[in-house]
């Protein structure tokens, strides 16, 4: 089998960058759902998915009209819940705990929030559920980098490494079975 292309985009701006967005929601900016819209043109998808949050799902809309493709929402392709500290600058969060929650997320998750591996599982099973066709998924940081956790087998180190900044394009191709595999294909800022 040779496996399809997946292209992971990340939401674009959203119109209070800087915090830590997980449930909180926020409306993108019209230069950031543009740029994923340019991120989109002549990928040659078959299906398109977004995140339920604005800032994913407005931009996936406008990729759906672009195109004339349906989008369908995925609330399982959200960003990770960071609970108490949710809406919140990262300079607004205990320095220590928020050092604990990047060297070990799932060890110390945030308060109230959402371990790493249920962040994994969910986006596991949304990634089991994919048709073997040309897809492109509007998601966010976290999701991505779970995604490629699961794919590639980064682990938590590496996955921090990756700079994907607002409507960064990742492509993949994806090889299904079980366990799926995938290799990366490019990185788009």
């Amino acid at each position: 089998m040779s496996g399809f292309a997946l292209h992971l985009l990340r939401h674009g701006a959203p119109d209070t960058p800087g915090l830590l967005m997980g449930r909180t929601d926020g409306a993108p900016t019209p230069a950031g759902i543009a740029a994923c819209a340019a991120q989109a043109a002549g990928l040659g998808i078959e299906r398109l998915i977004a995140s339920d949050l604005m800032r994913s799902r407005a931009a996936g809309e406008a990729i759906s009209r672009a195109l004339a493709l349906p989008l369908t929402i995925d609330p399982r392709w959200r960003e990770l819940d960071f609970g108490d500290w949710d809406g919140r600058a990262s300079g607004e969060v205990d320095r220590d705990a928020l050092g604990r929650f990047w060297d070990d997320p799932d060890a110390s998750p945030p308060p109230g929030g959402e371990r790493w591996s249920a962040l994994i599982a969910r986006v596991a099973d949304a990634l089991a559920d994919l048709a073997p066709v040309p897809t492109l998924i509007v998601a966010h940081g976290g999701s991505m980098r779970a995604a490629l956790h699961i794919l590639c087998g980064f682990d938590q180190h590496q996955l921090w490494a990756f700079d994907l900044p607002y409507a960064a394009r990742l492509s993949l191709q994806v090889w299904p079975g079980a366990p799926m595999s995938a290799q990366i294909v490019g990185l788009v800022p």
